[in-house]
């Protein structure tokens, strides 16, 4: 599956963390900045011979992205793709091949995928073409999934003689309830964009060619809000999949009650009040 993969373009540099970009060469993955305020980071997928198959050096080299635009005060939100053929087919199987229980254990396969779930900014998956697999479950560790209208997801993995091992059986059962989980996941079954709308696993569905773009204007409209409000507030809905609705209910209240010990708070409500647009510091 290992091809020969241009390089990255890199993006502006900009005080330290920029030049921490630039320093920065990627093999299997494309980094810019992207929008009118360059407050939106696209991270592309970029292993084409591979339909993106998601082998170790790419997993790593997305973490080690995502960290670095996590800690880049200019960005708002991170937008992630592949291409018009494939978001990604899947993990790399002939990587794991050989792999043995033993070593699963002691090195942790697949832990480090779990950067992207990790990071506190907001991240789009813009899913074209296949997300099968490895690459259905990257899509389902970000926030919002926007798809284009040929996108084709699925967890292949049980015609294989294994089954989801990077949050497949538990994110769809989580979205989109037990019944439509273990249909994809006990048949293998691969499911349309528009399906997967329905069935509340994907936001919403655009034509193919205007797929990014969108998902980058969303991704702008995020970034205009204070960062520190956006954080609180994913940091709550993520909650909602981790414990009991009134234990919910107490975090978010108490979440609710933190933002007015916030510059950005005050900043905002007088902003409504005086008819005018915020200065959000992140403070």
């Amino acid at each position: 599956l290992l091809g020969n993969v241009s390089r990255s373009k890199l993006p502006s540099s900009v005080g330290v963390f920029s030049r921490q970009f630039c320093a920065a060469n990627y093999q299997y993955i494309l980094t810019e900045k992207k929008g009118p305020k360059q407050n939106v980071a696209l991270i592309t997928l970029n292993r084409p011979k591979a339909l993106n198959a998601l082998c170790d050096a790419l997993m790593t080299e997305l973490g080690t992205a995502v960290n670095n635009f996590e800690r880049d005060q200019s960005i708002g939100a991170i937008v992630i793709t592949g291409s018009e053929k494939a978001f990604a087919a899947g993990a790399d199987i002939k990587e794991m091949l050989n792999q043995t229980y033993s070593n699963n254990i002691k090195f942790s396969l697949l832990e480090h995928w779990s950067n992207v779930a990790k990071c506190k900014k907001p991240i789009i998956a813009a899913v074209n073409g296949y997300a099968l697999g490895g690459g259905c479950e990257l899509a389902m560790m970000c926030d919002i999934i926007y798809a284009g209208e040929k996108a084709r997801f699925g967890q292949p993995e049980i015609i294989i003689g294994t089954i989801p091992g990077a949050g497949g059986t538990q994110r769809i059962a989580r979205s989109c309830g037990k019944s439509k989980a273990m249909e994809i996941c006990l048949t293998g079954d691969q499911f349309t964009a528009q399906e997967a709308e329905k069935m509340g696993l994907v936001s919403k569905v655009f034509p193919t060619d205007k797929l990014v773009e969108e998902a980058l204007k969303l991704g702008e409209k995020i970034a205009s809000h204070s960062p520190l409000m956006i954080q609180l507030c994913k940091e709550a809905v993520n909650v909602a999949f981790e414990t009991s609705l009134q234990e919910g209910l107490r975090f978010e209240k108490r979440a609710f009650y933190a933002t007015f010990a916030t510059d950005d708070r005050k900043e905002g409500m007088s902003a409504f009040v005086e008819k005018r647009a915020p200065n959000f510091k992140n403070n």
